[in-house]
């Protein structure tokens, strides 16, 4: 297993990957998607959800990672939904204890922040006055400790 989750998705992200790819395309050699694959289905989450500013995109990223690795196919009990739900809980609440919330609008306070679709420009001022790259640093490590707490059963998947 990759041990530089962390480091690669702050790259990512310095290269221009919306937050939720940033993470989710630092963990190909856990998932098994090719970075392409991985890079379109996190597309859709940057920015809180297609820049609604709802959800964090690395916590997004992070709640897809954990669905591959240890969520549910057919024929489940109550029980293993409860217990996947506990799961994506516990890793909210890791986000929360860092950042107080998981909300992208709410972590993005004190900024002029706008829901339009058009992305900004990455700029050198992007990066100095952003705090996404914490957010992708701490979900990158979160999850990379989750993993090595609670190795999955199935192993990689198959993108």
């Amino acid at each position: 297993m990759n041990t530089d989750h962390t480091e690669l998705a702050c790259q990512n992200f310095a290269d221009g990957m919306n937050c939720a790819q940033a993470v989710f395309a630092a963990f190909t050699d856990v998932t098994g998607f090719d970075k392409e694959t991985a890079m379109r289905l996190s597309s859709s989450f940057g920015g809180g959800m297609g820049r609604m500013r709802e959800v964090c995109g690395t916590c997004s990223a992070m709640f897809m990672i954990a669905g591959l690795l240890y969520g549910l196919g057919e024929g489940f009990t109550d029980g293993e939904k409860a217990e996947h739900y506990r799961r994506i809980q516990y890793l909210a609440e890791q986000f929360k204890q860092k950042h107080e919330t998981i909300v992208c609008r709410d972590l993005l306070k004190g900024l002029a922040v706008t829901s339009a679709p058009e992305p900004e420009r990455r700029t050198e001022q992007y990066y100095k006055v952003r705090p996404c790259i914490r957010f992708v640093r701490t979900a990158a490590e979160i999850l990379d400790k989750y993993i090595a707490e609670n190795p999955p059963k199935a192993g990689k998947i198959s993108g």
